[in-house]
């Protein structure tokens, strides 16, 4: 193709060559996606629980970039495999993060509010502290390779993000105690919040060191990126509800509509944080988990089963094709593999900053807690061990490329690729064997650990009167915070979902329509 501008002839590319590049990248992409899912499925049914779903994609990625590398295709295969981080940021990560808050189910979640909140919270805040300093005390003493100290606090802030997908889908396949479940569960979809707000805000510190700012400022600028974005999502998912409420868009010829602006809703979300300058995935989460609670009973039938499905769905091919393309980055990109002390140091700091996050919390949640509430020690072995590192992971320490100097970005970007690689094959691979060495496996819901979701939402009230003539004040302020989860949940039944959801309404037709058949003479 050639273009004549004052008689200079300019030759472009050949025609159709670029469309037909990015028709085989999509191919190749397609095709990994492909058999990821078949293989996947195929160990599944085989019960063969070495390989995990996850564990399958890396490995995909791992083989076809090999090969690639090997065989000296390595560009041609580059240009067809075409990633940019706006899509990456855009497009993948909003709906696996999106998910995470869309599936929880609430009587679990709420039953184990106050332990979910220390872990998610004030754990994850303690293993990045605890990560950071070590990170930074290793590069002092020369183990590794060394990093400025608000660098090393970033680092330990982003590999702090838990992605235990592999861990609860096997879970759920050998079937284990439901409030156990809810912890892994409702820790990781909100360590993620956690997470990000304290990568922004230590990234925020880094860039205006020289400013020279107090701590009270890094202290707000974290409220202001964490509860703002919080407060954005949860906004967003209360207006939906009142609109799918009070819309009238639950009949038959308007049921598209209604799917339309349930999946829209999400996006609008994500996008009015970020351009406020907040946390879109923080937004997102929390929009998340309102729309699952409130919006979602206002839907009709047809429309909730959509909607659970689509959301399914695009999270699974998302978070699929980031494992792929993690394992395909390992193979193809240059890596700073010249720094293999770093690896090895950072997953040993990070196991140590783990073991001090949960059993710390732990520790604190047993105290507000009566014995027959109380996290056991097998369960808090297993929420140690189930600290696998993911998407969210990765979508930092990309970040983290642009946000430090050359070379400090790419080092913790493959330590921290290395180290969610390791953990999903290495730790994911052997959840079934750990699960059946603590004895947790086929804990079931029987017992008092499956009662505990009757009455009250899920929430069961604990003995204030054990110990509080011992005066531990702090034993005594855990309490209260116990009782205020307990607090919430009543105003959420007595107040939230009557004003938000259509549930009330109908739970007293259907009140009515009993009475007055029993009136009737039969």
């Amino acid at each position: 193709m050639s273009n004549s501008t004052n008689g200079t002839v300019i030759v472009g590319p050949p025609p159709g060559k670029e469309q037909q590049a990015a028709g085989v990248g999509i191919l190749l992409q397609i095709m990994m996606l492909v058999l990821s899912f078949v293989l996947s499925h195929v160990l599944r049914r085989k019960r063969f629980y070495y390989l995990p779903e996850a564990s399958v994609s890396l490995l995909i990625g791992l083989i076809v970039g090999g090969l690639a590398d090997f065989s000296g295709t390595k560009t041609s295969i580059r240009s067809w495999f075409n990633f940019h981080e706006e899509f990456f940021f855009l497009f993948l990560l909003p709906p696996i993060i999106f998910q995470s808050g869309f599936s929880l189910a609430p009587k679990p979640f709420f039953s184990n509010f106050g332990a979910i909140v220390t872990f998610a919270i004030l754990g994850t805040f303690v293993a990045s502290i605890v990560t950071g300093v070590l990170v930074y005390l290793g590069g002092v003493l020369m183990l590794m390779y060394k990093l400025p100290f608000v660098e090393c606090l970033m680092f330990g802030a982003l590999i702090s993000a838990t992605d235990p997908v592999t861990v609860l889908s096997i879970f759920q396949e050998l079937g284990t105690d439901m409030n156990l479940y809810a912890l892994v569960f409702g820790e990781s979809v909100l360590n993620d919040a956690m997470a990000i707000s304290l990568y922004r805000t230590m990234s925020s510190v880094n860039s205006h060191a020289s400013s020279g700012e107090n701590f009270l400022l890094v202290v707000l600028r974290f409220l202001e990126t964490f509860v703002g974005s919080m407060s954005s999502g949860v906004g967003v998912g209360f207006i939906s509800a009142l609109l799918f409420k009070y819309a009238g868009l639950d009949v038959d010829n308007l049921q598209n509509l209604e799917c339309c602006l349930f999946v829209l809703f999400p996006y609008f979300s994500y996008m009015l944080a970020e351009g406020l300058g907040l946390s879109g995935i923080v937004s997102i989460l929390f929009t998340g988990i309102v729309m699952k609670h409130y919006s979602f009973t206002n839907l009709s039938e047809n429309s909730q089963r959509f909607a659970a499905a689509f959301f399914h769905l695009i999270s699974s091919l998302a978070e699929t094709f980031v494992f792929i393309y993690m394992g395909f980055d390992i193979a193809m990109e240059q890596h700073s593999w010249s720094h293999v002390g770093f690896i090895f140091f950072s997953i040993l700091f990070i196991g140590i900053a783990r073991a001090a996050n949960v059993f710390s919390s732990a520790y604190l949640v047993n105290l507000a807690r009566p014995d027959s509430r109380k996290i056991p020690k097998n369960h808090q072995k297993a929420l140690w061990y189930s600290g696998l590192r993911g998407a969210m992971a990765f979508a930092l320490a990309l970040q983290s490329v642009h946000d430090l100097p050359e070379g400090h970005g790419q080092t913790i970007l493959t330590a921290t690729t290395a180290i969610v690689v390791l953990t999903v094959l290495l730790i994911g691979g052997s959840t079934g064997t750990m699960l059946e060495a603590l004895e947790v496996v086929g804990d079931g819901h029987d017992g008092p650990l499956g009662e505990s979701f009757e009455g009250n939402n899920g929430y069961i009230v604990p003995s204030y009167d054990e110990g509080s003539s011992s005066g531990n004040k702090l034993k005594m302020r855990l309490k209260e915070l116990h009782r205020s989860a307990g607090n919430f949940t009543a105003l959420d039944k007595n107040y939230l979902t009557p004003f938000f959801t259509t549930q009330n309404d109908s739970d007293e037709e259907n009140t009515d329509d009993t009475e007055s058949n029993a009136r009737r003479p039969g």
